[in-house]
């Protein structure tokens, strides 16, 4: 979910400096194995003033793939590039990071026309809700063109109208499988990047104490959207990071609320009267998860007032155990428990697991 949140904001600033007339260039992770940070599909935008958006590891690697950005702009011509983290400095890029993993990327040149033409549509899929899935080529020398497609539709910016069709059927392979991977097609290196849409989260209850878990809660990867049947609450200025803003009383007619399978809900309306009604509808839905925020024995005779008691979808007292003290630290515990839930993990401490990183 991360990814397509971050894709988004990579290319709003490809698009816009498309439009400056300035040209970029975009590194994208295609290939670990080891140990590594980030998953293939992560991006960093480099800009032909050395700034950079994004990312593609802890941190590490982030310099030198921004000399290599600036590279591939001033050239215009695509480049493959390989990290060893482990400590064997000796090793083709090693950067005795002791990380024990390796890196493939691709670092794809963007030119502004580029960007006003296939990457600002492929901008346009990522406002809905469909799962999208990119295909560059991952060779050196190659264009910086990206075949897009979704829900039946396709975007072809590679340039190569004899590869598309094939390129667009291995795109089409790697959203059945949902796994972003490099792929041989007609003996070329094609790399598809699987973006699954984000998932929802419902906070009923724009309080206070519900900003900050609708900053953090966007910053993950959360499409937040905020109801309650106060106007005052609910305003661009106290809560800008909610997707949107919904005026409604639970028991109101209307179904532009979501109530699928990837919509969690989190109700912190601090009355008990509108809690009640809020876990009420949603225990109706099909939400995955319904947060209630407030004490056990509060928390109980919600359940029981809604006949809820069984229902696993259910966290309340809502939030994983952290000693949290605050509206701030409460946002951290509930956002961990949505990413655990989410993940199907039971949260434990990473020294206590075998495998932490993708590649362990």
């Amino acid at each position: 979910m991360k990814h397509w949140q971050e894709t988004a904001r990579v290319l709003d600033r490809v698009i816009g400096l498309g439009q400056e007339g300035r040209a970029s260039a975009l590194a994208v992770v295609t290939r670990i194995r080891g140990s590594a940070y980030r998953r293939p599909g992560a991006k960093l935008l480099v800009e032909d003033t050395g700034a950079a958006l994004g990312g593609i590891s802890g941190g590490c690697l982030e310099e030198d793939v921004r000399q290599q950005g600036l590279v591939v702009l001033r050239s215009g011509r695509a480049r493959l590039v390989h990290y060893d983290t482990s400590d064997d400095e000796t090793r083709v890029w090693g950067l005795g990071l002791g990380c024990d993993g390796e890196v493939d990327l691709v670092v794809l040149p963007i030119s502004p026309a580029t960007a006003l033409g296939p990457w600002t549509r492929v901008r346009e899929l990522l406002d809905g809700d469909a799962p999208v899935v990119l295909a560059t080529f991952a060779e050196d020398g190659a264009g910086g063109g990206v075949l897009a497609t979704c829900a039946g539709s396709s975007i072809d910016g590679l340039g190569e109208p004899a590869a598309a069709i094939e390129v667009e059927a291995a795109a089409r392979g790697a959203l059945e499988r949902g796994r972003s991977g490099l792929q041989n097609v007609s003996q070329r290196r094609v790399f598809t990047d699987v973006l699954m849409p984000p998932p929802k989260l419902l906070v009923c209850g724009a309080g206070e104490d519900a900003r900050p878990l609708v900053a953090l809660a966007a910053s993950v990867g959360f499409r937040v959207i905020v109801v309650d049947h106060r106007a005052a609450h609910l305003t661009t200025e106290l809560l800008p990071e909610a997707q949107r803003l919904v005026l409604q009383r639970a028991d109101d007619p209307g179904t532009n609320l979501p109530s699928d399978a990837e919509t969690y809900a989190v109700v912190k309306t601090h009355s008990l009267k509108h809690d009640t009604a809020w876990v009420r509808r949603l225990i109706r839905s099909g939400a995955r998860y319904v947060g209630i925020l407030g004490p056990r024995a509060r928390t109980r005779r919600i359940l029981e007032e809604v006949g809820a008691g069984g229902d696993g979808r259910v966290f309340g007292p809502v939030g994983l155990d952290l000693g949290a003290d605050g509206a701030e630290q409460v946002a951290v515990s509930v956002v961990a428990e949505l990413l655990a839930v989410r993940a199907q993990r039971e949260p434990v401490h990473l020294r206590e697991r075998e495998v932490v990183h993708a590649g362990d």
